[in-house]
């Protein structure tokens, strides 16, 4: 938390269930500009139902989001976007068929005054945008099926970048990557930050989360149980993780 400033998104006394099953209770969360917050916890912590709720994909069945500090609504995915809430989840949903430049305007097309494809404009665009995130790929036409894991995971963050998002949400992003392409990630979120945005980072692996967060929150069985800075031993933060020890917050 950073005492007076008003956070990008804060999420107040968030709750979600499903059916009897607690997902979420009473869940606080603040994220500013130019931070990353990593969200962390075991499996069925509800990281990802949290992730979801910022996304738009799911509503919280009681609590309060605010941007700016003003309430909101996140209705659908299409409605968070408006909002500037932009998000990247383990399936990518990108297309292997397709070169980067299209995968990168995937649904978000340009067109020009006579309706067709502005395909200059976007390939200029998509290279803007990958060498702002330090994106090395050898062309923005090259197919998806031809790029590595962890280039797929950069066409994917970049293409979050179309719309000018504030809030990013990365849910496992360096999941099933190699040691160089998890590191390429990592600097890929390290410049979204340096360019003002939000981030929230779910991630299992505390070694990632501890090189480029600002911030680590814990959640167990669906409730907040721990906020450290990076520097936090490991001990202290899997202690959060499985209960060892008491909430700080």
């Amino acid at each position: 938390m950073t005492p007076g400033r008003t956070p990008l998104l804060a999420l107040r006394q968030i709750s979600k269930y499903f059916g009897a099953v607690e997902a979420l209770v009473g869940v606080d969360l603040e994220v500013h500009a130019h931070e990353v917050v990593a969200l962390v916890g075991d499996n069925g912590a509800g990281k990802s139902t949290l992730a979801k709720i910022v996304a738009g994909v799911l509503q919280p069945d009681s609590g309060m989001i605010e941007i700016d500090g003003t309430p909101v609504t996140l209705s659908s995915a299409s409605a968070a976007n408006r909002m500037g809430v932009a998000s990247v989840f383990q399936d990518l949903a990108l297309c292997e068929n397709l070169d980067v430049t299209a995968n990168v305007f995937l649904g978000q097309e340009v067109r020009n005054r006579v309706g067709m494809l502005a395909e200059g404009e976007m390939e200029t665009e998509t290279r803007s945008l990958l060498r702002h995130l330090t994106v090395r790929i050898p062309s923005v036409r090259t197919p998806l099926r031809n790029l590595s894991g962890g280039q797929r995971q950069a066409v994917a963050i970049a293409r979050t970048l179309i719309g000018d998002p504030r809030i990013v949400v990365l849910d496992e992003p360096t999941a099933a990557l190699s040691v160089a392409q998890t590191a390429e990630v990592l600097t890929h979120i390290e410049r979204l930050r340096e360019m003002g945005l939000g981030v929230i980072l779910i991630s299992h692996n505390l070694t990632d989360v501890r090189a480029v967060s600002d911030r680590i929150e814990v959640l167990r069985h669906g409730r907040n149980n721990g906020a450290f800075s990076a520097d936090a031993s490991q001990e202290e933060i899997l202690g959060a993780i499985t209960g060892a020890r008491s909430p700080s917050l």
